[in-house]
């Protein structure tokens, strides 16, 4: 699943990023940084390879500021997935289906 998820990452940063104009050949600099951080905190979560999604994750391993700059491209690019890369936006979809049913069974089964 974490390969999975760095190349979805990948894929809507990229999107994002043409999608702003920034430069003909995506991603930009900035893009690019973003990507990387996101790539680095994936590498380093703990909760892999059983990863939630990040918005259901437990925890919040992003700086605020990034947060806020991977979210906005998140919601940019998140409905245009389907048009661009659909099997990669129905597997996110899933993902994000389970890791909220993974996160419901732990919080009900008793210590």
């Amino acid at each position: 699943m974490p390969d999975r998820q760095q190349r979805t990452i990948a894929a809507m940063i990229k999107l994002y990023c043409r999608g702003q104009g920034h430069t003909d050949q995506p991603p930009c600099a900035d893009c690019q940084e973003m990507l990387d951080y996101a790539l680095l905190r994936l590498e380093r979560c703990p909760f892999a390879p059983n990863k939630p999604t990040c918005d259901r994750c437990p925890i919040h391993c992003y700086a605020p500021a990034m947060r806020e700059r991977v979210r906005a491209a998140m919601r940019y690019a998140g409905p245009r997935m389907l048009l661009h890369h659909p099997w990669m936006a129905l597997t996110h979809l899933y993902d994000r289906l389970m890791s909220g049913r993974r996160i419901a069974q732990r919080q009900k089964r008793p210590n």
